[in-house]
């Protein structure tokens, strides 16, 4: 029987069974794009395994702007095709793959200039919207419109009258971006991929030139296993030229990684019915509505120091309050700032000294035989990244094998979500949940929020919100160690859950809680509550401190002062 629980006992049967028999495919890491590249793999009837070092998109594809868009800044650049090929994959995240998890948000780009501005602008989302329409794919989105500064004051209060003479209003789309990889990675298990994170590559395989496997370590229990596999791709981001390194052949390209910070603020600081994008000298700027909160977001700048724990300095934050207060009446004080988050983009180094102006296209090698990298890109095409991938390594297969099928494979979830939703209002009766709970779990889960209400009939204490967090029930805390994979109390207030970045004390009173609803499902005693809880306690603690540090080297050093993983 086909499952895509992620628990204890699925993660050790697929370390079990990958070392067992040799794989079509083994996939090294476990972000969005390597979630992807399995599912590609799965879904074209190959036998693949995944492993990912840390949790399920524990770097890059859990620190994102949180956004599924076209890239409207690249049509400056007149980078055309990236921009199509990127709004094709909204639509189809939208209409068909992740209803559940992806959803339209609109953004007020404010106008500074009169009569020139609005034309230049104005032709640029014109053809934005345009484009997305002639890929038949932006039947889910409002068309842009022009607003006078008097209806965009009414639209967004929070601007300053002087900062705009009006404003153009767009729509792109936004997910949870560890959510929507944890999604994936349960996708590609259902259609027969071995998954198991906490598992790290420690070498490859060799048979002459050949690649034909890898050693991974069970970071967890233990031992290590020999995983042997015609071809490996390595998605590991931006950790791609450590991981080449481990072959000993020099890659034909390098990946160089641009640190991005972003801030959460309560929704109440912010008065707008809409979300706003700034241009900086830089770049652009996103103030992003999400749930009871704001994100803003983001800097772009090179990050040299460590990969894992990428630090947002007091510097950063002073940048990103700094261009957002040159737009509002009522300017955003450090006080108001509930969480901050930094991850890093992985850009294929160029000739550019500026990681604003590097690739954001992705490219696909196979270095040696029997391995293929995959690099660059961007969340929103990881689709395109895996089916490239894929296609790369089958080539070198010894027989046929059935073209992508990912742009059919809607993700667990997505079917039956229409009609759950319309039936939301009799499932709150049923289960004596309120229908605002009902419609969290549904855009949350899809139409998986089935199992987690199994949970709550099974244990009606579970339907309770977490005391200190009350936006997720306390449920959701076990299915996150029962069916995604959580493997440690960081994994569940950082990545299964947002408690990290949503409130003020940053999980710490809600890690208890959490703590001992996850210990009977992972088998953990009192003294390893009390590790996860002290473990969990210093993070937050390190960050903090991290972000009161003037510059990237004190951040960093900040940062690295609590530990990286509770040993067990």
């Amino acid at each position: 029987m086909r499952t895509a629980a992620l628990g204890p006992a699925q993660r050790a049967e697929s370390l079990a069974e990958m070392a067992e028999r040799e794989l079509d495919v083994l996939v090294v890491g476990g972000g969005v794009v390597g979630a992807g590249v399995a599912l590609d793999s799965a879904t074209r009837g190959l036998s693949t395994g995944l492993v990912e070092a840390r949790d399920w998109a524990s770097g890059t594809s859990s620190r994102s702007s949180k956004l599924i868009h076209g890239g409207l800044r690249y049509l400056e650049m007149l980078d055309f095709a990236l921009v199509r090929e990127a709004l094709k994959e909204r639509g189809l995240l939208l209409e068909r793959l992740a209803p559940h998890l992806v959803k339209p948000v609109p953004f007020l780009y404010p106008l500074q200039h009169r009569g020139w501005e609005r034309l230049y602008a104005g032709s640029g989302v014109a053809l934005y919207d345009a484009m997305s329409m002639a890929r038949g794919h932006g039947r889910g989105l409002p068309l842009h419109r022009h607003l006078s500064r008097r209806h965009s004051l009414a639209v967004a209060p929070c601007l300053k009258r002087e900062a705009l003479v009006g404003a153009l209003q767009y729509y792109d789309a936004q997910m949870d971006d560890a959510r929507f990889v944890a999604t994936l990675v349960r996708t590609a298990a259902w259609y027969g991929a071995k998954v198991a994170n906490r598992a790290r590559v420690t070498g490859f395989l060799r048979e002459g030139e050949r690649v034909v496997g890898a050693r991974v370590q069970d970071v967890e229990a233990g031992g290590e296993y020999e995983i042997r596999a015609q071809q490996v791709v390595n998605a590991t981001g931006v950790w791609t030229d450590d991981t080449q390194a481990m072959v000993g052949e020099r890659g034909r390209f390098h990946v160089r990684a641009s640190k991005g910070i972003h801030l959460v603020v309560p929704k109440d600081r912010v008065n707008s019915t809409t979300g706003l994008i700034l241009r900086t000298e830089k770049s652009v700027l996103f103030v992003i509505p999400w749930g009871r909160h704001w994100i803003i977001g983001t800097t772009d700048t090179d990050w040299n120091l460590d990969k894992a724990h990428p630090a947002a300095s007091s510097a950063d934050i002073d940048y990103l309050l700094e261009h957002v207060n040159s737009v509002l009446a009522v300017p955003l004080t450090r006080d108001d700032v509930e969480g901050v988050y930094a991850g890093l983009r992985p850009l294929l180094a160029g000739e550019s000294d500026a990681t604003s102006k590097l690739s954001r296209e992705h490219t696909v090698a196979h270095p040696v035989p029997g391995l293929v990298v995959v690099a660059g890109g961007k969340y929103t095409t990881y689709r395109v990244m895996a089916k490239d991938a894929v296609d790369e390594a089958v080539h070198a297969l010894d027989r046929r094998v059935a073209d992508c099928v990912t742009e059919d494979v809607p993700l667990l979830g997505a079917e039956g979500y229409r009609a759950l939703w319309n039936a939301r209002a009799r499932i709150a009766a049923r289960t004596g949940l309120h229908v605002v709970r009902v419609e969290h779990l549904l855009n949350r889960y899809g139409s998986l929020a089935e199992e987690v209400l199994d949970l709550i009939a099974d244990d009606p204490s579970l339907g309770e919100p977490l005391h200190a967090a009350d936006d997720y029930l306390r449920a959701e805390v076990v299915y996150a160690a029962s069916h995604e994979g959580a493997r440690h109390l960081d994994d569940v207030l950082t990545r299964r859950t947002r408690i990290s970045i949503e409130t003020f004390d940053r999980g710490t009173r809600s890690a208890r809680e959490a703590a001992e609803l996850m210990a009977p499902v992972l088998g953990w005693d009192g003294d390893q509550i009390e590790r996860e809880v002290e473990h969990y306690e210093k993070r937050v603690q390190a960050e903090r401190e991290s972000q009161r540090q003037p510059d990237d080297l004190t951040a960093d050093a900040a940062r690295l002062g609590a530990p990286d993983i509770v040993p067990l």
